[in-house]
């Protein structure tokens, strides 16, 4: 397995540096914890590269991206791009652009509830009980990358796959549920679908490689209705580029918040980890967005290249926090708690455990909580 030296970390729009400065101090202190040697490498993505570059995701940020282990990023997007639809540069094509030229080809999404967090959730809490799956997500190839027509009264986007893209992210699904409960869901429109068909048939030849696995199938929209119905069902969930954006974002309201749900994009030289929310403007420079999000992402990183002990220091001070309230103001707790606070927190869980938070005062109700 690959040592991890060098990380670029893209901080992006919005909230992004902010809840991006969180994982770095929680890396910082695994690291310093057990005597790693990685390095962090800043670049610009996304609007603020277009302000300093006219580019969305500079040769330089590319460049930067092929050198190093793995990617740290933020956020992307400003509302000063949303409005006009006839720009021609906006800030997610550097997120698309990024994806191509590093050939991500395969999005992670865990979806665990955690059970004092259920309230939070618009799903009945007893539908959430031992919710605990993850989406992989065909991130490179499908709809959203096909040839696009368009005339005066008429537009189209070509769906295409190829068997190679399939077979690759499958794989990836099918060792997954071998770590886990050694259940697969595929989820397509074979009823309706060319490619949907292709993927069906391909993970229909590769599962004998995987006898231990039991295989589903599940058309798009029954998946859509199972995901709320009964979410507990579900171990991995193997899905195309755009079926799994739209189940990624509909599972992530089992959870309670976008701010507790990390990612991870792999490729086949690097990897990127990155939450799923969006730059959220409005809490820019108010230092209360949350963090967790990034902060787990940070924790899959170390975990991909076999920091066991130090992901799990990340996760346990993460589930430290939220079952004890300390948290942002997103989650509603009874006393908020700030983004950076959040990070000097987890800091302290890590390097000297709960003990070192009793010499501690973040705000009026932090005594009584540790």
């Amino acid at each position: 397995m690959r040592k991890l030296e060098n990380i670029a970390v893209l901080p992006g729009d919005g909230i992004g540096p902010e809840v991006v400065q969180q994982a770095i101090t929680a890396l910082t202190a695994v690291k310093e914890k057990y005597g790693h040697k990685w390095e962090y490498h800043y670049g610009l993505i996304g609007a603020v590269a277009i302000d300093e570059t006219g580019n969305p995701f500079p040769v330089e940020t590319l460049d930067l991206c092929t050198s190093v282990d793995a990617i740290l990023l933020g956020a992307i997007g400003d509302p000063k791009y949303d409005n006009d639809p006839n720009l021609k540069i906006r800030p997610e094509q550097g997120l698309l652009a990024m994806r191509k030229a590093l050939g991500l080809y395969a999005n992670i999404r865990p979806i665990k509830v955690n059970k004092d967090l259920a309230h939070l959730s618009p799903v009945k809490e007893d539908r959430l009980q031992n919710v605990d799956f993850v989406i992989y997500r065909e991130l490179t190839g499908g709809i959203y990358f096909g040839e696009k027509l368009k005339g005066d009264n008429f537009a189209s986007d070509l769906c295409k796959y190829e068997v190679y893209e399939i077979e690759r992210i499958s794989h990836l699904a099918f060792a997954e549920a071998s770590r886990r409960k050694k259940h697969l869901t595929l989820v397509d429109k074979a009823n309706v679908l060319e490619t949907s068909r292709l993927w069906r048939k391909t993970v229909m030849e590769l599962s004998p490689q995987y006898p231990d696995i039991v295989v589903d199938y599940l058309f798009i929209d029954n998946a859509a209705m199972q995901i709320i119905l009964n979410p507990g069902q579900f171990d991995v969930l193997l899905c195309d580029n755009l079926f799994g954006d739209i189940l990624s974002d509909e599972a992530s309201v089992l959870v309670g918040s976008l701010g507790l749900l990390p990612s991870a994009s792999k490729g086949v030289k690097t990897s990127l980890y990155e939450p799923v929310h969006g730059s959220y403007p409005q809490a820019k420079g108010k230092d209360s967005a949350n963090p967790f999000a990034t902060i787990l992402s940070a924790s899959m990183m170390l975990r991909d290249f076999g920091y066991e002990q130090e992901a799990t220091d990340i996760d346990e001070a993460v589930d430290f926090c939220l079952n004890y309230g300390i948290m942002t103001e997103d989650l509603g707790p009874i006393h908020a708690f700030s983004t950076s606070q959040i990070g000097e927190i987890i800091c302290v869980l890590i390097t000297e455990g709960k003990d070192g938070l009793k010499t501690r005062k973040f705000n009026e109700a932090f005594s009584t909580i540790v």
